[in-house]
């Protein structure tokens, strides 16, 4: 499939709402026991990056199902970066917000987010 800018464009769009309304409206409260220091945050970080898995399966299956596979890749990234910023042994042991370690941790997480996004994206369009 060729992909044109204007479409391109729409799809960054969209990778940017599925974000979005995946990290904040449909993270429930269940799934931000994710910072657990014990294996307690296996299941709930699971269901928040299936979240994330699903909505980029039916993405990807819209565009090119022949990629399903990225969907994996997506929540492997994601319970990966989730767990580095929030498990207490690592990152997650930044939780002032009032200092700059914080913020820059979150911004850390968001910015591998979005490359993630972008890997996706650069891998659906060069498929072609």
């Amino acid at each position: 499939m060729s992909y044109n800018l204007e479409i391109l464009f729409l799809l960054l769009i969209l990778f940017q709402i599925k974000h979005f309304v995946a990290d904040f409206p449909l993270q429930r409260e269940y799934m931000l026991k994710k910072v657990s220091p014990d294996w307690d945050f296996v299941v709930p970080l699971t269901v928040h990056c299936g979240v994330h898995a699903v909505i980029t399966l039916g993405i990807v299956l819209f565009l090119e199902p022949s990629l399903w596979w990225l969907s994996i890749v997506d929540f492997v990234i994601h319970f990966i970066m989730d767990r580095v910023k929030s498990g207490p042994k690592y990152l997650g042991r930044f939780t002032d917000k009032s200092k700059a370690g914080y913020w820059n941790v979150f911004g850390f997480d968001q910015m591998v987010h979005h490359l993630t996004s972008l890997l996706i994206l650069w891998v659906l369009v060069s498929h072609s």
